[in-house]
């Protein structure tokens, strides 16, 4: 009685495993009833018929990461290059992603590594190096078309490593080393060029500045020269006017003015030279017209003694 006892206690546990079902957050149970879809068990406590139904799965709907190992891609220029990618995609649909792909996460594998093929395939190995950006678009748009009927969304493909052969790394060193090279002499040349700019216009200002300078001083100076002159001739003007005034006579002040000119060309003619001495002819004449001036102005004349060589 005791055995039958404990038989039947233990079939009522097994019932009970069976008849209720717990299903964690963020996952789904996929329920078959006689070896056919049922229901989905979503999170939480669910109650199913013992031995009439089962758990074909459990499927977890948050986003998952599906690593894509190191492959051989050859590119558009014939360059093989090994290259690793990270898929992370959803399951939105858990009935699709059990009953219509065997293997979810091989299959996207195999859809990643075709693609990724497909891809770089077109482009050389340049574009392929400078593009992560394009090729992780294209291929999530190719993995989106090739997975919804699983029921599965590609959220984005991360390209990890790509890695040409060494004399390939070999090569690209050497361009980049001649590159960097050729932008230093570059940047030299558009330095010195500036440099050389800057000294032109600096001395371009400098110049004007200088030019604009002197051609302030020269004017400053001609206007000074007139000043002085106008000043000279006012002053001139009112000496005859003065000794007109005194003498009364209009043909003195001629007189004057022509001793007076006449003096002072002999004077620049004497110190032009050191040897010759010039004797005016009209020496005479010269000394009676300063006779005259002093005795216009009243004073004693004196007794004017003509040398001997200034006889005629």
């Amino acid at each position: 009685m005791s055995v039958f006892l404990i038989v039947l206690l233990v079939f009522a546990l097994l019932v009970v495993a069976k008849t209720i079902k717990i299903v964690p957050q963020k996952q789904v149970m996929i329920i078959e009833r006689l070896g056919k879809y049922h229901k989905t068990a979503e999170a939480g406590l669910n109650i199913i018929v013992p031995f009439f139904d089962s758990v074909r799965a459990t499927i977890d709907v948050r986003e998952q990461i599906s690593p894509i190992e190191p492959q051989p891609v050859i590119s558009r220029d014939n360059v093989t290059m090994l290259v690793d990618a990270v898929i992370y995609f959803v399951i939105i649909d858990p009935v699709r992603a059990t009953y219509e792909v065997q293997n979810l996460h091989w299959g996207i594998e195999q859809l990643t590594l075709s693609a990724l093929r497909n891809v770089i395939g077109s482009l050389d190995l340049d574009h392929t190096l400078t593009s992560r950006d394009t090729i992780n678009t294209q291929l999530r748009a190719a993995l989106d078309v090739a997975t919804q009927q699983w029921g599965v969304k590609v959220v984005r493909i991360e390209l990890k490593n790509i890695n040409p052969p060494d004399e390939i790394k070999l090569t690209m060193e050497k361009q980049m080393t001649a590159e960097r090279s050729r932008r230093a002499v570059v940047t030299t040349a558009e330095g010195e060029k500036s440099s050389a700019i800057l000294r032109a216009e600096g001395q371009k200002q400098s110049k004007i500045v200088s030019a604009e300078g002197e051609k302030a001083s020269a004017i400053l100076a001609a206007e000074g020269q007139a000043t002085a002159r106008l000043k000279v001739a006012e002053a001139e003007a009112q000496a005859l006017e003065l000794i007109t005034k005194a003498v009364g006579a209009s043909g003195v002040s001629t007189q004057y003015l022509i001793a007076k000119s006449y003096l002072e060309s002999l004077s620049n003619i004497a110190s032009q030279s050191e040897k010759i001495v010039f004797i005016p002819y009209e020496a005479s004449a010269v000394m009676g017209s300063l006779g005259s001036l002093k005795e216009m102005f009243g004073k004693p004349s004196s007794t004017t003694t003509t040398p001997p060589s200034m006889r005629q």
